[in-house]
């Protein structure tokens, strides 16, 4: 078998190969919206390893894998110039509406089985469900560049965005479910 090297030098002048073609700079809109999705998969990387430890590995422990597998197809979108954008194949290198409602179903599941207070909850009930916070964030400051590049018109297509917007409803909705059976409420100072 051929070694693969890891470094190849074209990143040196500061930019970076697309999907399909083409170079930009490593600090723009697109490199950040997809560097945000992936630290977003990393950061539930660890939450899914959390919940294997904690026995939970079904539902959660799937649940959050498909989110990983789905939202590293959202970056091969991302890492698409807008003029390759057909090139990109659905459910392989291009989100689809039905992996949106795939999403929603799952949210829905979980909140069949978790009452949500009508407060804020105040994240760290468990370990893992701190994580699912923290993966949370970090997918909602996604969703954020992923806006931003849209309105620069960089994304011909907005399902990546609205998957986004549910992972991250699902991740609260799975931190709600892995919490303590009493959260902390936030009541504020009065």
């Amino acid at each position: 078998m051929g070694e693969v090297k890891i470094y190849t030098r074209k990143g040196d002048d500061g930019t970076t190969g697309l999907w399909y073609g083409g170079r930009v700079p490593k600090d723009d809109a697109r490199t950040s919206a997809y560097g945000d999705v992936d630290e977003a998969i990393s950061t539930i990387a660890v939450a899914r390893s959390l919940a294997r430890e904690a026995g939970t590995v079904s539902p959660v422990h799937d649940d959050l894998l498909e989110l990983q597998r789905c939202m590293f197809i959202g970056c091969a979108s991302l890492a698409t110039l807008p003029e390759h954008h057909g090139k990109l194949e659905a459910g392989v290198t291009r989100l689809t509406d039905a992996m949106v409602s795939a999403v929603e179903t799952r949210i829905d599941w979980y909140k069949e089985r978790v009452e949500l207070p009508p407060k804020f909850i105040i994240p760290g009930g468990t370990t893992l469900s701190a994580q699912l916070d923290v993966a949370r964030t970090v997918t909602r400051r996604a969703e954020r560049t992923v806006v931003g590049l849209k309105a620069s018109g960089g994304l011909p297509d907005d399902t990546v965005l609205r998957y986004l917007n549910r992972a991250s409803d699902l991740l609260f909705v799975i931190a709600r479910y892995t919490d303590e059976p009493e959260p902390v409420i936030f009541e504020g100072r009065g």
